[in-house]
């Protein structure tokens, strides 16, 4: 049987553990890699103690991805063959809050919003991570889904 080379976009699809971190680089690369470390720092310090990303499996075509959620989704991490994107669900409330910045948005992220499919549960934004601009529409949307917890409020005690 013939070994297929892996294609740009392939998912991790071997089942018999999440990724590590050397598999992760390996897998999306270097460069990738930063943008993916990058993202966990900025979730981990702007929500701190709200998110346990969980490791999912999602089967030969989908392979692992990470999930970041609460009650709802905030966001998915997917690892891709040297690349990452990330999924954002859109519900009504964000989806209105996205067409009144409209004109504020890269217009790639804006024709990115018009080709997605609304699901009844939202819609569902993939957005491919190659630069830091493509990092902050991503930040920006997750932000406007969900605003930081203000800081310096949790403990009023001197």
């Amino acid at each position: 049987m013939e070994q297929v080379s892996p294609q740009i976009g392939d998912r991790i699809t071997n089942r018999s553990a999440p990724p590590d971190d050397s598999t992760l680089r390996s897998w999306i690369g270097p460069r990738a890699f930063k943008h993916w470390t990058l993202l966990q720092n900025w979730i981990d310090e702007l929500y701190p103690d709200i998110f346990a990303p969980e490791w999912l499996y999602g089967g030969k075509k989908r392979g692992w991805s990470l999930r970041y959620k609460q009650t709802k989704a905030f966001c998915t991490l997917l690892p891709e063959y040297k690349r990452i994107s990330v999924v954002v669900v859109l519900g009504r409330a964000e989806r209105e809050k996205f067409e009144e910045r409209r004109h504020a948005w890269r217009s790639q992220l804006v024709r990115l919003y018009d080709e997605a499919k609304t699901y009844p549960d939202g819609k569902f934004l993939t957005v491919a991570i190659s630069s830091a601009d493509d990092r902050h529409d991503v930040t920006e949307l997750l932000t406007m889904k969900r605003p930081p917890p203000a800081r310096g409020r949790m403990s009023r005690k001197s």
